[in-house]
């Protein structure tokens, strides 16, 4: 299977990073993102006290130089969260309101959790003009009528390290983006949904778990789209793809020093992939990360002994999912030719919880890779999620036997 996988990347890569428009070089990549950004406020520095609790509002502003919709307001936040270990951590978030007035009870929340945008603290959505996935499902599920509370993640405008794909710490920082966002926001409903792409996939599945043991009867579900990751399989992708997209075991890397600071970047990545390492975790984002690594050999990231990395055992254990109970309904999408999160291992993950009593519902879609099935479902992702609010009980479809 690792095979078909890595010639099918190889296949269609080119025609997938067309579609995403991938900056051709560093420069080109400084350019798109020094467009699109926006600066910094007195917000981003608040912090997280002994007399604030997850899910207290730090700080508000109103944001008028989002590109989205016309008549779209919207609101920034700072706010009480934690990360993966539990330690207190200020985080931001966008609070995005649909044209016109809200109706009675409130704006339907959805509360998104955006795919990578990178893991320097300049690669906040929220300072983005287009807040990064806008024409990925944001626009959208404005359009349809639903208020969009989107996190930042911690150490993405705040203070940091991020702590990329990491399901715990992202899933904190969504829970805790609604009450936050109802302090600041007054005309937000009560209601809500998680609802989540890549990285975000995999935080609306961890959402998912939280909410099974906190049982806020607010909570309706979680989308889960391209997120059910299995670490190790996509780190071996990731190294044998060639081009930008080799980045990512450079991210995963920053990642596991950020949630385990005992390990080092040096101790996974050889030194070819080293020397710019310290580049896309502090000079850029997504862009800068994809034009930095484009001309890196496949096979040129991971050192030969990178499986035998304690710290990547560590964090695969912790965000492995079917495993933990989720007690409110679960769409999981994916897509069938998804060069990032195979389809195989979704299949798998989705196997084990079906197994272990999660009554989800599973979609995939032929021929769809990892942005495409975001943008490609969104309809979907809203006909599920008007249902929940309507009341209208789920319809799992775990297979038998």
């Amino acid at each position: 299977m690792r095979n078909e996988l890595l010639a099918l990347a190889i296949l269609t890569l080119p025609a997938a990073l067309l579609a995403q428009e991938a900056p051709r070089s560093v420069a080109e990549a400084q350019k798109m993102e020094s467009e699109d950004a926006l600066p910094a406020t007195a917000l981003y520095r608040a912090q997280a006290t002994p007399a604030t609790h997850p899910g207290d509002l730090l700080a508000q502003e109103p944001v008028a130089s989002y590109q989205l919709l016309p008549g779209v307001k919207a609101v920034r936040i700072a706010y009480h969260s934690l990360d993966a270990t539990g330690r207190d951590v200020a985080t931001t978030a966008a609070v995005l309101l649909p044209p016109g007035r809200a109706p009675s009870g409130g704006w339907p929340v959805i509360a998104w959790a955006h795919g990578t945008s990178g893991v320097a603290p300049q690669c906040a959505p929220s300072l983005m003009k287009d807040v990064e996935y806008a024409d990925e499902g944001l626009k959208d599920m404005l359009r349809a009528g639903f208020a969009v509370v989107a996190t930042d993640y911690a150490g993405l405008g705040t203070a940091g390290p991020h702590q990329w794909v990491d399901k715990k710490a992202q899933a904190y920082d969504v829970l805790y983006s609604v009450p936050a966002a109802r302090k600041a926001v007054p005309s937000l409903g009560r209601r809500w949904v998680a609802d989540g792409h890549s990285q975000g996939g995999l935080t609306a599945w961890g959402v998912a778990e939280l909410e099974s043991s906190v049982n806020d009867p607010s909570y309706l579900g979680s989308v889960s789209v391209s997120g059910a990751l299995r670490l190790e399989q996509f780190l071996d992708l990731m190294d044998h793809t060639q081009g930008g997209l080799t980045m990512y075991v450079a991210y995963m890397a920053y990642a596991l020093h950020a949630r385990f600071p005992d390990s080092r970047p040096e101790d996974l990545l050889t030194p070819q992939a080293m020397q710019l390492y310290p580049l896309v975790t502090t000079q850029g984002c997504w862009d800068y990360g994809y034009a930095a690594f484009a001309s890196m050999p496949a096979g040129g990231v991971l050192r030969s002994d990178w499986r035998a990395d304690p710290y990547i055992q560590r964090l695969s254990q912790e965000d492995e999912l079917g495993a933990a109970p989720v007690r409110k309904p679960l769409l999981v999408l994916a897509g069938e030719a998804d060069l990032s999160v195979p389809i195989s291992g979704v299949r798998e993950t989705v196997a084990r919880a079906c197994r272990n009593g999660i009554a989800l519902t599973f979609k995939s879609y032929p021929g769809l890779d990892h942005d495409p099935t975001m943008t490609n479902s969104t309809p979907d992702q809203l006909a599920w999620i008007r249902d929940r609010f309507a009341g209208k009980p789920a319809m799992p479809n775990c297979p038998h036997g």
